[in-house]
C-alpha cells in the first residue's frame, strides 16, 4: 500500500481537472492506497520571497497552507498533480505551490512517482508539453523522482465538459488504480 497525496489546483468550480483528480482518487482507494485529496480551493498560498530560509529552517517563512501542503508532499509516496492549462502551462497557483515547496530540498523527500493530470479547451495533442517540462523541471531537483504518467484531457471548454468524456473518466480512474 502506498501513500498516495493528490493535488487539485483549480480554483474553479466543477473543475474538469478536479472531476478527473477524483477519478484518479477513487481508483487508488480501490487499489488499497492510502489517498489524501487536497484542492486549493480556498487556500492561501502567497508567491515565495526568494530569501532561502526554508533551506536553513526547513520550512517557509510564510506562515500559510503551503507549509503544510508541502510536509503531506515530503510525506507521501506518490504525488498526483491535477492542473487546468492556462496559456499552454500549468495553473499559477500550481506554480507558485511548487515554489513554495524549496524546503524539500534542504529536509530531503519520501516520493518516488509523480503523475499529472492536465485538462485544456485546445483539443490538440501535446497542448500539455509545457505543463510536463514544468514538472519534469521540479522532479529533476530530486534523485530517484519518476514522472510515470500524464493523462492530457483537451477539449473540455466548460466546467463539467469531462462528465461527458467516459474515455477520460476512466483513463483518470485507471491512473490511480495502477499507481
Amino acid at each position: 500500500m502506498k501513500k498516495v497525496l493528490i493535488i487539485s489546483t483549480s480554483l474553479r468550480n466543477n473543475a474538469n481537472s478536479e472531476i478527473l483528480a477524483h477519478e484518479a482518487e477513487r481508483g487508488a482507494k480501490d487499489a488499497g492506497h492510502n489517498v489524501e485529496f487536497i484542492t486549493l480551493k480556498d487556500k492561501k498560498i502567497s508567491f515565495c520571497k526568494g530569501c532561502m530560509a526554508c533551506q536553513k529552517l526547513g520550512k517557509c517563512v510564510i506562515d500559510d497552507d503551503a507549509n503544510e501542503i508541502t510536509l503531506k508532499i515530503k510525506e507521501a509516496d506518490v504525488v498526483v498533480w491535477a492542473t487546468p492549462v492556462y496559456y499552454y502551462e500549468m495553473s499559477g497557483q500550481m506554480k507558485t505551490l511548487i515554489d513554495r515547496a524549496n524546503s524539500m530540498f534542504a529536509t530531503g523527500k519520501k516520493f518516488s512517482e509523480v503523475y499529472v493530470i492536465a485538462t485544456s479547451a485546445d483539443g490538440s495533442k501535446g497542448v500539455v508539453q509545457s505543463v510536463i517540462n514544468g514538472i519534469n523541471g521540479w522532479i529533476a531537483c530530486f534523485s530517484g523522482v519518476k514522472l510515470m504518467g500524464c493523462l492530457e484531457a483537451g477539449g473540455l471548454e466548460s466546467p463539467n465538459d469531462v462528465l461527458n468524456r467516459n474515455d477520460l473518466l476512466e483513463a483518470a480512474y485507471n491512473m490511480g488504480k495502477n499507481i
